[in-house]
């Protein structure tokens, strides 16, 4: 099994794209992550759901999750509406790791060693300069069990 194999069509967004409007992609596609690509079309990052979640909880939250219980209902439920006005690049790691990118040709042990050391819920796939599109990590658990 080749990443080829396992390869979906995969949203994108930019540096510049609002947090808010990648938030909903994640949500109405439900997906592990996004790709952020330059403007080449290529990918410059990987930007996980876990990373729009971390810029919206307020990091006294983040250092304390007993403070996170003490927060009324309504206050949590309207947690998304911190990233109102703030971008992509906000969201993503200061230092950046590896950037998960194969190409077609990946085993699905490069896949899962890539996706292991990255801590990347997808990997993006090029291949001359094009992006193909992306392997979940679903989509790679699902070639691995047979499903």
């Amino acid at each position: 099994m080749r990443a080829r194999d396992l390869l979906t069509a995969f949203p994108t967004v930019t540096l510049d794209t609002a947090v808010i409007e990648a938030a909903r992609l994640l949500a109405d596609q439900d997906l592990p992550g996004l790709i952020v690509v330059d403007e080449r079309g290529l990918p410059s990052s990987i930007l996980p759901g876990t990373q729009v979640l971390r810029l919206a909880v307020p990091g006294y939250c983040q250092d304390d999750p007993a403070l996170a219980r003490v927060a009324d209902e309504a206050h949590a439920d309207a947690l998304l509406t911190s990233v109102t006005g703030r971008t992509v690049r906000e969201a993503l790691l200061a230092q950046p790791r590896e950037l998960p990118v194969t190409d077609p040709q990946a085993t699905a042990l490069e896949l899962a060693a890539l996706m292991a050391r990255t801590h990347s819920p997808l990997v993006a796939v090029v291949e001359g300069g094009r992006l193909l599109g992306a392997v979940t990590l679903q989509a790679l658990m699902d070639g691995l069990l047979g499903q």
